[in-house]
């Protein structure tokens, strides 16, 4: 019997030290397999992702990948944190939204779980006079209120603070935001609103309320525009830096008017971008800090992706949210919110808005996330990330201010083209189904029953867009949905799988996903004549397609069939009128059928 050495641990002892041209020898023979005659860093080069903002994700990350050190949390430049203790005293803040006078979903929200109220307010939400109802029985020295009133936001701030009088609320004790933001109001609504409230906002907090922020940064508006997480860090620097320039210029200090501000991030289902993100905008505004003569910690709300939310099939929006919810958490958020999974169908109900506040305390109580503070600190690949977002956002940041501030920004359009040559990139890709959308654009459910939900208040328009990854699925399956409602059935397409199942299975899955992602109803097995469709598309092997895909496309015609797909790329056949394979653009090739189909 071999007897193991006692050496502790050291299980590579006796190993060979390994080489990254080693490694990537190896790629090669697994791509070589796959058709590609790719060698040494064109190995590595052909398993790498592109990203926004003109940065690459490689397949692997050693020590070479150096960063710059993160330092340790609470100290400058706060990447690993802006708290010391960072979330391990108890999780981060569970920050619920809510855009509807209902003290019923406020209380009960509090009750199980949520330990912040983010309350929306004027005429996209809570009427200012309802304020005192809406937060009746509310403990505003435990629970902090965060608003979001836009053009009524001192009228807002004055009912907040005479409830808080009223319950006998010590200044000192009230926790939360005001929430002014008018260039964030003037980012989604195009409109400016007089900002002589904004100083004087935020000189009564710094003066009487210490646990009282003025204002929110908000760089949602250019993140649900279609902005890259570079641009919507940039943004939010440069609207930092305005309101900073607004507050000192007002008589407060540097270090008075830093502390009046709190900063809003979206979070996505790309957790390593938001983990990297979040780091990175502590980092960036750090430096912003460093300049100005002031500790540069920022407080950091993360708020779960409307630009991910799909209305079909929102069940999947709740994995969407944990992914997110997951990434802020660890990113360093210092409050989340969970946006219900049926946001973008209207108002949430019950039910998914306790889904949401759950999904917090699952991380945080059974995953047990907030235990280590910045756990993915000394990732190669996440510190890497952070480095580069970080250069990213700096150089937008920059660009911003060379085009005189971000004021000055938004009102020559600048922010806005910018924004959209970044979502025109994305939105190909997304028509190529290079980025999937599960269950719109991959397997998507053609009998699913709609979820309604009682309508939301119009939210504020006139500024940036509001984009969504879905929107052109949408729209071809809201034509579908119109064709059903008025003839009964919707637009049909034969799948003609030639072979054995081992021939046609990959491509007859593919298929069926792709003309279901238009509301396409694909029709298989049984003759093309029964199916009720004018259109067919055959499936299977390059080999059986060399064999039988002439013929058959002819015999398909004599049947009746108006036009051929074949799925795949192998070659070009007679009688056959167009391909579909991965990669195509599918938005436009789905549209064009339906446009044949009469489908309007």
């Amino acid at each position: 019997m071999t007897v193991l050495p006692d050496d502790g641990l050291s299980l590579a002892a006796e190993f060979p030290e390994a080489t990254h041209e080693q490694w990537q020898r190896l790629v090669e023979g697994v791509l070589r397999k796959s058709g590609k005659e790719v060698s040494g860093a064109a190995a590595e080069d052909a398993l790498s992702t592109q990203l926004e903002d003109g940065l690459t994700t490689r397949p692997l990350y050693t020590a070479r990948d150096a960063a710059p050190d993160p330092g340790l949390p609470g100290f400058a430049p706060f990447v690993r944190g802006g708290r010391a203790e960072g979330s391990t005293t108890g999780g981060w803040g569970v920050r619920q939204r809510h855009a509807a006078a209902d003290n019923r979903a406020v209380l009960s929200d509090l009750e199980n779980g949520v330990t912040e109220l983010w309350l929306v307010v004027g005429d996209a939400g809570v009427p200012v006079s309802a304020l005192g109802a809406v937060l009746d029985g509310v403990y505003l020295d435990l629970a902090p209120v965060v608003l979001e009133a836009g053009t009524e936001v001192a009228a807002a701030a004055d009912e907040l603070l005479r409830v808080a009088e009223e319950q006998g609320v010590a200044p000192q004790a009230l926790r939360g935001n005001l929430g002014t933001d008018p260039l964030g109001h003037e980012a989604r609504t195009g409109r400016t609103y007089d900002t002589g409230p904004v100083a004087a906002l935020a000189r009564r907090c710094a003066d009487g309320y210490p646990g009282l922020r003025a204002l929110t940064v908000d760089a949602l508006p250019y993140h649900e525009a279609g902005g890259s997480a570079g641009q919507e860090l940039g943004a939010s620097l440069a609207t930092g830096v305005a309101y900073l320039r607004e507050l000192t210029a007002a008589g407060l200090s540097v270090e008075q008017a830093c502390d009046q501000l709190e900063f809003r991030y979206a979070a996505t289902a790309d957790q390593f971008l938001t983990i990297a993100k979040l780091r990175a905008a502590r980092r960036l505004w750090a430096r912003v800090g460093e300049v100005c003569g002031a500790s540069g910690r920022q407080v950091q709300h993360a708020v779960t992706s409307t630009v991910m939310l799909t209305p079909r099939d929102p069940w999947v929006n709740m994995l969407r949210a944990t992914v997110a919810t997951l990434a802020a958490g660890v990113g360093g958020a210092d409050a989340v919110t969970v946006l219900p999974f049926d946001h973008a169908l209207g108002l949430p109900d019950a039910f998914a808005r306790r889904i949401a506040r759950n999904t917090s305390t699952i991380l945080v109580e059974e995953s047990h996330l907030a235990r280590v503070i910045d756990p993915a600190g000394g990732s190669w690949y996440v510190e890497r990330l952070t480095d580069e977002l970080a250069h990213a956002g700096w150089e937008f940041f920059q660009n911003i201010e060379r085009a005189g501030g971000q004021a000055a920004a938004l009102r020559s359009g600048m922010v806005r083209e910018r924004l959209a040559e970044t979502w025109a990139v994305r939105s190909k890709k997304l028509a190529k189904r290079r980025e999937p959308v599960t269950g719109v654009s991959e397997f998507p459910n053609l009998a699913e029953k709609p979820v309604v939900r009682e309508p939301a208040p119009e939210q504020p328009s006139g500024g940036l867009p509001r984009v969504r990854r879905d929107e052109a699925f949408e729209a071809l399956r809201a034509r579908s949905d119109a064709h059903l409602a008025a003839t009964g059935a919707r637009p049909r397409i034969h799948l003609a799988a030639l072979g054995p199942a081992a021939a046609h299975t990959a491509r007859l899955t593919f298929a069926a996903n792709l003309f279901q992602a238009g509301g396409i109803e694909p029709v298989t097995g049984g003759a093309f004549a029964d199916s009720g469709a004018r259109e067919v598309c055959l499936c299977s092997s390059d080999t059986l397609y060399e064999e039988q895909a002439e013929s058959v496309a002819a015999e398909l015609r004599a049947a009746g069939a108006a036009y051929v797909f074949l799925a795949g790329r192998p070659g070009q056949y007679s009688g056959v009128d167009s391909y579909v394979f991965a990669g195509c653009d599918a938005v436009a090739v789905l549209t064009a059928t339906l446009d044949r189909m009469g489908v309007s």
